[in-house]
């Protein structure tokens, strides 16, 4: 212990003299397999999720033959990835919304935090993206003439709620809508109400007066819980309301509302809810739970489409690691004019018969990154490019930057004392884990300087996490594992690597509730680290919170013990 904590102290004495460790990550490699995708899909299908691992609250909208899809993305930056699609199944990343620091502040926020349920819409060639950011300002407007940026700075709104979204109107008016207290005192807990207010594009502010348009939720006299997630859209006529309604886990369910003018009075349906599992056997093979937060857009084929939040547990109905995933199903309309997703006791399907566009479509692929967003897949990144993948994100924002892509390929990263237990920005680069089965390998130069640990990290949040790294012992190179689960920060497993390692590549493998560690010096000789590690700490079951889990490369500086 002596002599470790001798080389730790020597090696930050030798940082604050000026020598600023690197390490540098070679590549790194995140591959798939689940049953759900395993079969091939047949021409003119698709396969749910369209999106698959933590792309939550899907709002989408058309201009002419192009769609539009933006999620959530909580306290990771850049923030609101934005998605092109000609044909609402194919989908490519043009960006992200939030992309410059300044944007937004995200300075000390929990990952289940900051930015809730963003809404995207089109009017007169402006594109509106409204959102919360919770615990970091509030509720906000940015806009942009082209959906790959730049977007301006937040317009800020003053008043309470989350989940706002706009609605322009054919005599070009324009109204907010959003998820706020009642009036009055709350009845109960979980008792919402959805609110309304005229939206002034040209200024960017709120006009008129707020008024109420749905209290609690259908039935106020059954307490419903969290309605939110509103949207506004226009058919035959009538007005239609769509929100969430039953909070975001296993009771989760999609309501609508009608009305004949813009400003209510709005009218259940008696036959709700349009969309939900929550009745369903959430253990069942291929199940879908927390079915809701339904945004619709009319398709290319003239038909009515929805996209939609879901989980894919695992196990117990309730474990998941890949968070709430974007899925897309048809809308049936009623002969009196109602809308259905799924009809009671139906299940999501894995598989369905994908929008035709009428006519003759032009053959035009999507714009933006083509990046694997479904399916089983292996992807790779040597960090060769110009310019990161998209994909990648940080936790909150940087205030200076601690990695470059070094010429010819390879990532280069300054390890900061910032850990993933806190709330600050670590250097960390995380990306979606997007099945339920999978491995992420990584591949860097053992870390040189004694107080620098660096590796491959598992994250969900702050509280739960795992890190598998390499850094200096007192005898020399070793690996090891560790894990965060709540308070508790403890090794698990640790093993010397061979003298004169200079390259090592660590592998996190998981298979739902377990996942496992290996290490090698030598391309296909791996050695195991750790076996079947509690991956359950990875669901939102155990670790709480809004947000899927995250892999990637990890550097930090370490304390002396």
């Amino acid at each position: 212990m002596k002599k470790s904590l001798c080389l730790a102290l020597l090696g930050i004495a030798a940082m604050v003299r000026g020598a600023t460790p690197t390490v540098t990550f070679h590549n790194f490699e995140y591959s798939g397999r689940d049953a759900v995708f395993a079969a091939s899909a047949p021409a003119g299908t698709y396969r749910n999720p369209i999106l698959a691992g933590f792309y939550p609250d899907p709002s989408i909208c058309r201009v002419g033959d192009d769609f539009y899809l933006i999620n959530s993305t909580f306290a990771y930056f850049p923030g609101i990835p934005i998605f092109h699609s000609r044909d609402l199944v194919n989908w490519r990343q043009l960006g992200h919304v939030i992309s410059r620091p300044e944007q937004l502040r995200y300075d000390g926020l929990g990952v289940s935090r900051g930015i809730f349920a963003p809404a995207i819409s089109h009017h007169d060639g402006v594109f509106y993206v409204v959102c919360t950011m919770v615990d970091g300002g509030g509720n906000f407007v940015v806009t942009a003439r082209d959906p790959a940026g730049p977007w301006s700075d937040p317009t800020y709104f003053d008043f309470e709620g989350i989940d706002p979204s706009l609605f322009f109107d054919d005599d070009g008016r324009a109204w907010l809508v959003n998820n706020g207290a009642p009036e009055g005192n709350p009845r109960y807990d979980g008792h919402r109400a959805i609110w309304q207010q005229e939206f002034d594009p040209r200024t960017r502010t709120l006009i008129g007066p707020r008024r109420v348009i749905v209290n609690g939720g259908v039935d106020l006299a059954r307490k419903p819980i969290w309605v939110e997630g509103p949207h506004l859209y226009k058919r035959d006529g009538w007005y239609y309301l769509c929100c969430a309604e039953g909070g975001t886990a296993e009771g989760h369910s999609q309501v609508i509302f009608r009305s004949r003018q813009v400003t209510g009075p709005f009218v259940p349906w008696d036959q709700n809810p349009i969309l939900t599992q929550r009745n369903l056997d959430g253990g069942a093979a291929g199940a879908v739970t927390s079915t809701g937060h339904a945004d619709l857009v009319v398709g290319p084929d003239g038909g009515w489409w929805a996209v939609f939040l879901g989980c894919r547990p695992y196990a117990d109905g309730t474990l998941y690691h890949t968070g709430r995933e974007t899925f897309l199903l048809p809308v049936r309309w009623t002969d009196d004019g109602w809308p259905v997703i799924l009809p009671a006791g139906a299940r999501v399907s894995a598989v369905g018969a994908g929008p035709r566009a009428q006519g003759v479509a032009p053959a035009v692929a999507p714009r933006g990154t083509a990046v694997p967003l479904n399916g089983n897949f292996t992807w790779r990144d040597a960090f060769d490019q110009p310019t990161l993948s998209p994909l990648w994100l940080t936790l909150r924002t940087l205030h200076s930057p601690w990695w470059r892509l070094r010429p010819g390929g390879g990532l280069e990263v300054t390890p900061l004392a910032a850990s993933l237990g806190g709330k600050a920005n670590p250097a960390f680069l995380a990306r979606r884990v997007q099945h339920m089965n999978f491995a992420a390998r990584l591949a860097l130069e053992v870390p040189a300087q004694p107080g620098v640990a660096a590796g491959l990290a598992v994250f969900q949040n702050e509280r739960h996490h795992f890190f598998c790294g390499v850094r200096q012992g007192a005898t020399g190179a070793m690996a090891f594992v560790e894990q965060a689960s709540g308070e508790v920060v403890k090794v698990l497993a640790t093993k010397e690597l061979p003298a004169g390692a200079r390259v090592v590549e660590l592998r996190a493998s998981g298979q739902g509730a377990t996942l496992d560690f290996h290490w090698s010096i030598a391309p296909g000789e791996w050695h195991s680290l750790l076996d079947h590690a509690d991956a359950k700490l990875l669901t939102t079951r155990v670790a709480g919170g809004f947000v899927g889990a995250t892999v990637g490369p990890h550097a930090r500086l370490e304390q002396p013990e």
